[in-house]
């Protein structure tokens, strides 16, 4: 379409009306858009879509005015819309067979009851002997801040002994806490069962503010934005886990090869790994549903091996396999491996893609991944990029997730619905282990280590320079070698001067991930080989890496690194026969916070081997389980602290199958309100088809909300908006769409009263009423047996009595896709709890 400066001439058309259109970027041409007002009345103007348009002759300039108000049927529209474009992300908007989810939620019920067992334990209070949530209140410090489940955020002051007023049994023992209009005492039994830590995500203790005592309301609305969205996350798992029931694909042939590869591993499997190696083959080769399986062991416990045989599975059977690790470091031990065992089979190509490689090189990696001519890729988070097309992916191997950001994680995610994926690490972190207990995750757990590895000696101490040169002389007198580590690059300079001062004979080099690639593939090749005595580096050595000779590891500083980090640190000494040891020095004991001082408490007291697991579950008791979801959820966890937060999570996932809310056929839906609707004979006339529109709303209705919306949309786009008759047959299916999904089957009034019948208990009731954000219709609902009854304050006009009745359906629906479980054809499934 030409633009032009100014309107062209008037063109004579006559038999019917040419309009011109007119905005502030172009003017030009355009087939007038159908509307009944225009019919005989060619010289009207009129706006449309905020455009201005106008009869021929003249040019009028186009109106400005603010926005109409979007009604009630769009803003429902866009609502549901952006639930459903959220989901369509996670799930590839597909639906579930009710049937199949059953199935799964059976399974997955078996391995959470045993995940929550050892969650929980025996003690109710997670003193020992288990995991629970409620904290003992001996092992609380004044100033630190707890949660009464009941009360709200406190500041835990002291145990004191108290006489209460109503006994003459003497004094006993309250708890203290302080809160923001007053001190409360509480009996140290009651303490036990009430009182959570307030822990956030990111490991700061800090509430916004402390609650009221006089104000408890405050207190359960923060519970409540807790709960609703605990319900999500079940949800949001639940649609993810049962959308991988839905992924189909073959099992992998079984054949004599495996057996061949296997039988090349040349040292005799624990009864641990033996038990990984079988999980894995029957994840592989059993089912038809892809794997997702944590092998969680000790570093050179044969997590490696694991991986190895599902890559030869997978390859064997002309698939691509993917090994992602979060270091150049990494990846460059895994390339080793994968060459050298696959060595024996030349049709079979190893590739490795990192962000090191020239540009030449990395185009030319890219090419063979997509034509198919690479059949084991190794790398770093470059082999995430959008640029990397694989041609037939069927395995996904992830060493250590926890070293991989928010966005690497996420990408990680899209893969699990599609293809097999196996997680190595030593120390999973939180989400990880979180998901594995829970039974949406199945995990292996190697922890019996190999004959031949002995214990590491741990050293933890204040810093000092004799320990440090005693440590470093003692193993370079045996021919060793020495990792030193520092959290980060500065200081690295100062170390190496120091330490040639001190070992003139010794060759001391420095390694950290801002170094070229080829100065730091030569610096690691020449410490493997042993050229290189004592390793001064940044964590960059944490993952992988495997020196036989390398027995003795000094970090210094340790405070500054996490829990995960130094167990990983301590396991890259000890991979052979030779007894090692691991020196960690902070710089004083007054200066760490207590969660450092925790950490390292626990680093010192997990130090037999295979003990990844356990550090793991301590790490979450550490950090209250961290968060698994990502910093969308800080705020919701905030309002009430992450171990309240995770106990109400546990309990709804214990009763996923206790309160169902049903959906109803939408054809035995019953409206009875006797509202009569006309559309006047000029809108028919305008209509190209109205019996077989109205016809075809009917059936969308029918079908699913989604299909009313999407023809709703299109018939506003055809016709643009509605007249208000119009308007009220589509509020009418609305209202029966919105009924039948959220169990209603049938809505009718008596005087100022609408009672809707419904087949939801009085518990789902409760909770979605709670969920809802106006108090005008929350306030005014009520659950009487089967009937949900709302009283109005004046008998409404029957028009007036229908908007009342769609604003609160809506108000209804709007909790249902957060809290929706599995939707299959003919159903909407909740699962609720209180």
């Amino acid at each position: 379409m030409a633009a032009a400066k100014a309107p062209p001439p008037p063109i004579s058309r006559p038999k019917h009306l040419s309009l011109r259109y007119h905005s502030r970027s172009r003017l030009g041409w355009l087939p007038a858009p159908k509307c009944p007002l225009t019919r005989g009345n060619p010289r009207l103007i009129f706006s449309f879509r905020n455009t201005a348009f106008y009869t021929e002759g003249a040019v009028i300039p186009r109106l400005e005015r603010p926005e109409a108000e979007p009604d009630d049927i769009a803003i429902l529209n866009e609502r549901i819309r952006r639930e459903h474009k959220r989901r369509e992300g996670a799930n590839n908007g597909s639906t579930m067979d009710s049937v199949e989810a059953d199935k799964y939620i059976k399974l997955v019920r078996e391995q959470q009851q045993r995940g929550l067992q050892k969650l929980k334990g025996d003690n109710k209070h997670g003193i020992a002997g288990g995991f629970g949530y409620q904290v003992d209140p001996y092992t609380l410090r004044p100033g630190d801040y707890v949660v009464h489940k009941k009360v709200g955020i406190g500041k835990f002051v002291a145990i004191n002994f108290d006489a209460p007023k109503d006994s003459s049994s003497g004094p006993i023992e309250y708890v203290f806490i302080e809160y923001a209009d007053g001190m409360a005492k509480l009996p140290v039994k009651q303490a036990c069962r009430m009182l959570y830590r307030y822990n956030l995500p990111n490991e700061t203790k800090k509430p916004r503010a402390l609650s009221k005592l006089s104000d408890p309301t405050t207190w359960q609305r923060r519970r409540i934005k807790g709960k609703i969205a605990v319900q999500k996350m079940i949800v949001d798992l639940m649609e993810l886990y049962l959308h991988r029931l839905k992924q189909k694909r073959p099992p992998y042939p079984k054949s004599p090869s495996m057996a061949e590869f296997a039988a090349q591993f040349p040292y005799k499997p624990t009864p641990d790994q033996k038990q990984a190696f079988i999980d894995v083959e029957r994840d592989l080769t059993e089912r038809e549903t892809p794997m997702d399986r944590l092998i969680c062991g000790d570093v050179g416990f044969g997590k490696t091996e694991v991986a190895l045989r599902a890559i030869f599975c997978v390859v064997s059977a002309r698939k691509q396999a993917m090994v992602l690790t979060p270091t150049i470091v990494l990846a460059k031990q895994h390339f080793v491996v994968i060459s050298e065992r696959f060595s024996q089979y030349p049709h079979i190509k190893v590739g490795m893609l990192s962000r090191f490689q020239t540009k030449t090189e990395k185009e030319e990696y890219i090419s063979m991944i997509k034509s198919g001519h690479l059949d084991i890729i190794v790398g770093t988070h470059a082999l995430l990029g959008n640029r990397v097309v694989y041609n037939n992916l069927g395995l996904l191997v992830v060493d250590e997730e926890q070293r991989f950001g928010v966005k690497q994680k996420e990408k990680i995610a899209s893969f699990k619905t599609s293809v097999d994926v196996l997680t190595l690490s030593a120390t999973p972190i939180p989400r990880t282990l979180y998901l594995a207990l829970t039974g949406f995750r199945d995990a292996s757990l190697i922890s019996t280590p190999p004959p031949e590895r002995v214990r590491i000696k741990t050293h933890l101490s204040s810093y000092n320079k004799e320990k440090v040169l005693s440590a470093i002389k003692f193993e370079l007198d045996r021919g060793g070698q020495v990792f030193y580590v520092l959290p980060r690059i500065r200081g690295l300079e100062e170390v190496k001067d120091f330490l040639e001062d001190s070992f003139p004979n010794a060759t001391v080099a420095i390694a950290h991930g801002k170094q070229y690639s080829k100065q730091l593939e030569e610096t690691m090749e020449k410490f493997s080989l042993g050229e290189i005595k004592i390793l001064i580096c940044t964590n960059i050595v944490e993952s992988g890496l495997d020196i036989q000779n390398a027995n003795t590891i000094v970090v210094q500083d340790v405070h500054q690194f996490g829990l995960a980090q130094l167990y990983q640190l301590r396991g890259r000494v000890g991979r052979a026969d030779k007894e090692a040891y691991a020196y960690l020095f902070y710089p004083d004991k007054s200066l760490l916070s207590d969660q450092a001082t925790e950490r390292l408490a626990a680093i010192e007291e997990y130090g037999d081997l295979g003990q990844g697991f356990n550090l793991a579950e301590r790490d979450m008791g550490i950090r209250g389980f961290g968060n698994i979801f990502g910093e969308q959820q800080t705020g919701d966890i905030g309002n009430v602290g992450i171990d309240l937060f995770f106990e109400m999570l546990f309990e709804s996932l214990s009763k996923v199958e206790e309160n169902r809310l049903l959906s109803v056929p939408y054809n035995r839906v019953q409206l009875d309100i006797n509202l009569k609707l006309r559309l006047s004979s000029e809108y028919i006339t305008y209509l190209d088809n109205p019996l077989e529109l109205i016809k075809e709303a009917e059936k969308a209705a029918e079908n699913d909300m989604w299909s009313l919306i999407q023809f709703t949309e299109k018939f506003r786009q055809q016709y643009g908006k509605e007249p208000h008759s119009m308007e009220l047959l589509l509020k009418r299916l609305y209202v029966r769409r919105m009924a039948a999904d959220l169990g209603i089957s049938k809505v009718y009034t008596g005087g100022k009263t609408v009672i809707m019948n419904t087949n939801m208990s009085k518990k789902v009731f409760k909770l979605m009423t709670e969920s809802m954000t106006s108090d005008i219709y929350r306030n005014c609902l009520n659950f009487t047996g089967n009937e949900i009854k709302a009283e109005l304050l004046l008998e409404l006009p029957k028009e007036q009595l229908l908007h009342w009745i769609f604003q609160c359906l809506a108000e209804f629906y709007a909790v249902l896709p957060a809290l929706v479980k599995y939707y299959c054809p003919d159903t909407w499934t909740l699962e609720l709890t209180d």
